[in-house]
């Protein structure tokens, strides 16, 4: 065989290799549980970080933090105290560096370990007595970001370029006014979704809801409205998540009437500039923390709150209930594992 005959054969062979790992998945069809297995803990949590089906790490009230490698068959669960300080924790973020732990309240406390968990430093301080901050992520080993409610006219937006090390607040001349009354919520960790590149949403509630967007890493931001219900203490976007740097998704409500469906979900088609509306008036009510499927499934997305969790296989224009059990916050393992955190529990879900 010829040197050009080898190299045609050649480009053949990888570019059929090429065609197979470019497949889509196959369309899902039906999502139901098979098997959960639960772990009760001794608080409450609200920040949950998958990163296999096996490895997962979780945070949550007084200083509360855990941590398996096997699928939860072992669990090292321990907490933190700083002098007289006992840390509440709604925000983290694991990277291969490191674990991140945010406080809520002031003084915001922003833990670093980078020996899984055997000790502790701090990253960051704030003291600023309306600190209180919501979420947390990184984009990679590098750069990361976490956001709270306003301080000095806008939303805190603190940033590090070097591994969490050490952070920077983003000054108000950076970042839109917020209106008055308006705020985050701790509720799943879920206000901040990065994509590559730089590009970050963070949302907002209470007397607005709204979506906030920067493509530098967080240095500067715009803002944009959406059709999220609003103007009331609890109401606004609980929860945001992006697909890729063009499709994303909110979700949210009234925390004080769970069971109403007007005005809670929205998708984007344009980067967030633009929101529409979606299964407007039907379920699920109330969410606090919605995601999409992994390996780019664009329709597939799962969603939990108080109560029930929920998926969606049209991209969030019927919903179906997957459980009546109560969680905050979610995390997917992998396609078919999800880890899930609430009250007093910490949930793995094999579907």
């Amino acid at each position: 065989m010829s040197i050009s005959r080898n190299l045609t054969y050649l480009l053949l062979v990888f570019g059929l290799l090429g065609s197979c790992q470019n497949k889509q998945p196959e369309p899902i069809q039906n999502i139901s549980i098979q098997t959960i297995d639960t772990l009760y803990i001794p608080g409450s949590s609200r920040a949950i970080q998958a990163l296999s089906a096996d490895e997962v790490w979780f945070a949550g009230s007084n200083g509360l933090f855990g941590h398996t490698q096997n699928g939860g068959k072992d669990w090292r669960i321990d907490s933190i105290r700083t002098d007289s300080l006992v840390p509440h924790f709604r925000s983290i973020a694991v990277t291969e560096k490191a674990v991140h732990l945010l406080s809520i309240a002031s003084p915001a406390l922003l833990y670093r370990s980078i020996d899984q968990g055997e000790t502790w430093e701090i990253a960051y301080q704030e003291d600023h007595p309306a600190a209180f901050y919501d979420a947390m992520q990184f984009w990679d080993n590098q750069y990361g970001i976490a956001m709270g409610d306003p301080t000095d006219g806008c939303l805190s937006v603190i940033r590090t370029e070097n591994g969490g090390q050490s952070w920077e607040k983003v000054p108000c001349t950076n970042l839109p006014p917020a209106i008055e009354g308006e705020a985050a919520f701790a509720a799943s960790n879920t206000n901040l979704a990065v994509q590559p590149g730089g590009k970050v949403w963070m949302v907002s509630g209470g007397q607005a809801a709204r979506v906030f967007y920067s493509e530098d890493y967080g240095k500067n931001w715009q803002v944009f409205d959406t059709p999220i219900i609003s103007q009331g203490q609890m109401t606004g976007i609980y929860s945001v998540d992006f697909l890729d740097a063009q499709n994303g998704i909110i979700f949210g409500g009234d925390w004080n009437d769970k069971t109403k469906s007007t005005q809670n979900k929205a998708i984007t088609q344009d980067g967030g500039q633009t929101w529409q509306l979606i299964s407007d008036g039907q379920l699920p009510g109330y969410q606090s923390c919605v995601k999409y499927l992994p390996e780019q499934r664009k329709n597939v997305l799962l969603s939990c709150g108080i109560p029930g969790l929920h998926y969606t296989l049209d991209g969030g224009q019927n919903w179906t209930k997957l459980s009546s059990e109560s969680y905050y916050a979610l995390s997917f393992g992998d396609e078919h594992t999800i880890w899930l955190a609430g009250n007093g529990k910490i949930a793995k879900v094999e579907f």
